[in-house]
């Protein structure tokens, strides 16, 4: 799907479950309710621990970390149903690829891969 990952790091895997996060939250964030969007940025976003979102909110650090888990599992079924996030890594990927295009030598061919590129990106929008 979308995975980033850090050469040679032992925070890669963190890193990888963070960067999904934040992009899943920016595209289903909103539709979470009110106080998931509060623990889950403090969580995710402020890098706050379990504790300190507990006391903050008035609930147990388990509440914490359930609430989180289940925003986790809602915001990956938005994805598995809308695919909006699968989408844009696909056009953002093709897109890159037509800015690699126009700035290599123009010839023939690779103006008929950026129309390609350009036609799939304009289907999947």
């Amino acid at each position: 799907m979308f995975r980033f990952m850090l050469a040679d790091c032992e925070c890669g895997v963190e890193m990888d479950k963070i960067f999904e996060q934040a992009l899943l939250y920016d595209f289903y964030g909103e539709l979470l309710t009110e106080h998931q969007r509060n623990v889950y940025e403090d969580a995710v976003f402020n890098d706050m621990s379990l504790g300190e979102i507990a006391a903050e909110q008035g609930i147990s650090r388990q509440g914490v970390h359930d609430l989180i888990r289940r925003c986790d599992k809602i915001l990956l079924g938005y994805e598995s149903k809308l695919h909006l996030v699968a989408r844009f890594s696909a056009a953002k990927h093709k897109l890159g690829e037509i800015v690699s295009l126009t700035n290599g030598p123009q010839s023939g061919d690779s103006l008929k891969r950026i129309r390609e590129l350009s036609m799939e990106v304009m289907e999947e929008l």
